[in-house]
């Protein structure tokens, strides 16, 4: 598997089919007991004509996906109203529901909307939330992620996600007649943006620290090569096409660098540290055995990267410094790959050997201690949110690639599907504001 795991990362062949594209869904797998009940009411319009965008819907989706919440059915709200001092917590007692979310939509006189929305505790009438948030109209779904952040957080007390993007590579057609394109898109799966489409493999997508970038490998010129894209513009920078494999990008905390997984003139994979704007290019492992899949560590001064050199693959930390050496970081199994750090540096998601399947798995990197959080037979590639609540990852159903959700601490599960084709390979972006 590491073998298969390395030319995955080194870009040497795709090998699944999957038919064309088409549109994605969530479904929740599992949830955790202690779902917060809650009410989302649908939002009053100010202006002429039908609203806009009806950004309750949107808030509610947000946070029943979460599976930390549970939104009570817009057909079981005894009443609809649009200020906190309207909201009689007697009535919503009754109902079982410990949050109510109000909230207005209108225009301003500069062609913008405003968002007003207001949470309230059902338990003491509490106003936790009060808030006037403007939009551009065409941005009305952001605004919505916006709003549901805002009450993730002030009721878990961790900073949402909605509001930010994920990153994928969605393959069609035979295998014979591959197409491949890197996608943008809402990180419920909506306003889709292709970035790069080609014949050829696209792989590795991996996101700026500003979010404005993405480095990915792409074979579209007949060999391997790392390229970096500015998204509001759509230009392409090839950084690396260098002889051998040029593969498995990662920017620094700071966005100065890239740590590359390359083969040079030995043939011999290892991991570099490639100076952007010098393109001075630095190795940083020297060992017979293949090195590759590196990832910062959130201080910028060492990286996460899998190994053999033990006989079998595992995950290592290595200071980005003149002489240094390797420290093994997993013990537990035989098989632990593909490191990701969770942003404030406690968790490193991996893929683990488990009872003959490849699964997601957390290691605490100070004491190598591992938990299996997902339940697939080939999950693969994990990506944080930037809260670091969730895991992003691809998983193989019915034959098919598609994307998943785990939360960090498992108990939560997500599946992102499209209902044809095949996603891998998806990046979670950072914070976007």
């Amino acid at each position: 598997m590491f073998r298969r795991a390395f030319v995955l990362t080194a870009a040497l062949a795709f090998l699944l089919s999957g038919p064309s594209e088409a549109q994605l869904t969530v479904q929740i797998l599992k949830g955790t007991a202690e779902s917060v009940p809650i009410a989302i009411v649908p939002f009053a319009w100010e202006g002429g004509g039908p609203a806009p965008h009806d950004v309750a819907a949107t808030v509610q989706a947000d946070l029943g996906r979460s599976g930390r919440f549970r939104p009570l059915p817009r057909e079981q709200q005894v009443e609809q109203p649009h200020a906190s001092a309207e909201v009689d917590t007697a009535d919503w007692r009754m109902l079982k529901v410990d949050y109510v979310l109000v909230g207005r939509l209108a225009p301003l006189s500069d062609g913008r909307l405003e968002v007003r929305y207001e949470l309230v505790s059902v338990a003491n009438g509490e106003r936790l939330l009060g808030t006037a948030l403007p939009a551009d109209p065409k941005a009305l779904q952001r605004a919505s992620h916006r709003v549901a952040d805002a009450v993730y957080e002030k009721i878990l007390g961790v900073r949402g996600a909605f509001a930010t993007r994920i990153a994928y590579v969605a393959v069609d057609g035979p295998v014979n007649r591959r197409s491949y394109r890197l996608i943008v898109s809402d990180s419920d799966g909506a306003n889709e943006r292709v970035v790069f489409a080609s014949p050829d493999p696209i792989m590795s997508p991996a996101w700026s620290p500003d979010g404005r970038s993405l480095a990915y490998v792409s074979f579209h010129t007949g060999l391997a090569a790392v390229y970096v894209q500015t998204l509001a513009t759509g230009a392409q920078v090839q950084v690396s096409a260098r002889s051998g494999i040029n593969g498995a990008p990662s920017f620094s905390p700071d966005g100065s660098r890239l740590a590359l997984a390359l083969s040079r003139r030995d043939g011999n994979v290892d991991v570099y540290v490639l100076t952007l704007a010098t393109q001075d290019l630095k190795r940083i492992t020297d060992d017979p055995a293949i090195d590759t899949e590196p990832v910062w560590a959130p201080d910028g001064q060492s990286l996460y990267f899998t190994s053999d050199r033990a006989g079998g693959p595992q995950v290592y930390r290595v200071a980005v410094a003149e002489g240094a050496r390797p420290k093994r970081i997993t013990y537990e199994g035989s098989y632990n790959a593909r490191p990701r750090i969770s942003p404030d540096g406690r968790q490193l998601a991996v893929v683990t050997l488990d009872r003959g399947a490849y699964r997601i798995g957390a290691v605490d990197p100070g004491r190598g201690a591992l938990q299996v959080l997902s339940s697939g037979q080939q999950d693969e590639s994990p990506s944080f949110a930037p809260n670091g609540a969730d895991i992003l990852y691809t998983s193989r159903v019915g034959g098919r690639d598609t994307l998943a959700i785990v939360s960090s601490d498992g108990r939560v599960q997500q599946r992102i599907a499209a209902s044809a084709g095949e996603l891998r390979e998806a990046a979670w972006s950072p914070f976007l504001d």
